[in-house]
């Protein structure tokens, strides 16, 4: 898969919108309009900030369902996404937690999204949502009958999870791009905020051969410099939110710290040229 195509530059930064609770969630707040006016001012902070995409969650939605989540979900999703792209000209990506990547296949693929996250696309993973299955025969299988050409971005060994038996890294790696056909991987730490090892991403460059290998969690303006030199991009939220808090909004000094810090430690060739990425108004 090649980023440059995708995001204009091989080593994109790519916020996270994270989506106020959704219509079923136990924390919904009866209003969508509420979420959507949020949604909006987080990716206008995002593309103002520099950011090269975004990928748009339903992270208040906790606790999650494991597989597929409620239709009003998926239709409030595919709503917001379509606000946004009417707000800002960056690739967008689907995450629909835990596990929906069907639902995230199919929100992308109605709205021309880019790509989609998928926690678990290999493997058998233990989880708070139960055992989590791999859902890569069906996904792939889903993405051909739709004619769909969204890509899919997989966690290896996701966060929040433990895998059941002791598969190595490289041996997940491998699987995960060989038998999943994912066109990305992404690694994290062990939770939200934690960043994965500079020895682990090496690993996983060796073992994906070429496929991109991008940072899921953790990323700070103070260790995204050192982490770049063994990844070819990175999804970060944590530390672009006011005072570092999850639950806080989008604060745009952050962003732009993260992304200069990211640029940083980026080599200049394949560093992207600066592109308004919001749009205006018109006269």
């Amino acid at each position: 898969m090649d980023l440059q195509h995708i995001f204009g530059t091989p080593t994109p930064i790519i916020g996270v919108v994270h989506l106020l609770p959704l219509p079923t969630s136990p924390r919904w707040g009866g209003s969508l309009r509420a979420v959507i006016e949020r949604a909006e001012r987080e990716a206008t902070a995002l593309a103002t900030g520099g950011v090269d995409g975004l990928i748009v969650e339903n992270f208040f939605d906790a606790p999650f369902t494991k597989e597929r989540v409620d239709p009003a979900v998926v239709s409030a999703m595919s709503l917001i996404v379509q606000n946004l792209q009417t707000l800002v000209t960056l690739p967008i990506g689907i995450n629909v937690l835990r596990n929906d990547a069907h639902s995230a296949l199919a929100i992308a693929t109605c709205t021309n999204a880019q790509f989609i996250r998928v926690n678990v696309l290999s493997g058998v993973m233990a989880t708070d949502q139960g055992v989590i299955e791999g859902c890569a025969h069906t996904l792939l299988r889903y993405r051909r009958e739709l004619g769909s050409e969204v890509k899919i971005f997989a966690d290896v060994l996701v966060k929040h999870a433990r895998p059941l038996g002791s598969p190595n890294l490289t041996a997940a790696v491998q699987d995960t791009i060989e038998r999943g056909l994912a066109d990305g991987i992404i690694l994290s730490g062990w939770a939200t905020g934690s960043p994965p090892s500079q020895e682990d991403l090496e690993l996983a460059q060796t073992a994906a051969q070429g496929t991109p290998v991008l940072i899921g969690s953790g990323a700070t303006p103070e260790n995204i410099g050192t982490l770049m030199q063994a990844a070819n991009g990175v999804i970060v939220a944590s530390s672009l939110k006011r005072h570092g808090q999850r639950d806080q909004p989008i604060d745009p000094n952050r962003v732009s710290q993260f992304v200069e810090a990211a640029r940083r430690g980026t080599p200049p060739s394949v560093r992207p040229a600066t592109i308004p990425t919001v749009k205006l108004p018109l006269a």
